[in-house]
């Protein structure tokens, strides 16, 4: 897998719906069938393998392997990138990306942190910021296979400057 930023109208379009972002997530973790994403995500096949098709178009999921069952073929689906990073971080997307990052915090057991601070900073402390929150995301390595996955959702932008009085 490769760090991936979301830039086409494609990928754009397919982050749009929350069930596809949704699956995004689970197939970060590990390849998964159309079956087992819709009893996870309790959910229709169909449902799924429509959701499924949108984001193989758009790139972002790809088929992983197969195997034969009952005189039938499992086919398995994993995501494309192992970061998702969007490039150009518009209202509706990121609105689409926060509210389904939103709905997989809040089912997070133990105690999640979700902490919001505005800081005033130089060009040059925001950078070193931005420099550092980018290595922090592209450079923690993984645990082996079977530890328990984490979500890490990191923003960094300039607040728009304040209405002047009068």
């Amino acid at each position: 897998m490769t760090d991936d930023q979301i830039s086409t109208p494609e990928e754009f379009k397919a982050l749009a719906h929350p069930l596809r972002q949704r699956m995004l997530f689970l197939l970060g973790d590990r390849p998964a069938t159309v079956s087992q994403l819709a009893v996870t995500l309790d959910t229709r096949k169909g449902n799924v393998s429509h959701h499924l098709k949108a984001l193989r178009s758009a790139g972002l999921v790809e088929p992983a392997e197969s195997r034969q069952v009952r005189g039938g073929t499992e086919q398995y689906y994993r995501r494309t990138a192992r970061r998702i990073e969007i490039a150009d971080a518009r209202p509706g997307p990121a609105a689409a990306v926060l509210r389904a990052v939103s709905e997989e915090f809040s089912e997070a057991p133990g105690d999640p942190l979700l902490a919001l601070r505005h800081l005033r900073l130089t060009e040059e402390q925001a950078e070193r910021l931005h420099e550092t929150l980018l290595a922090l995301v592209s450079e923690t390595p993984e645990a082996e296979e079977g530890r328990p996955r984490y979500g890490l959702l990191v923003s960094f932008y300039q607040q728009p400057a304040a209405p002047t009085p009068g």
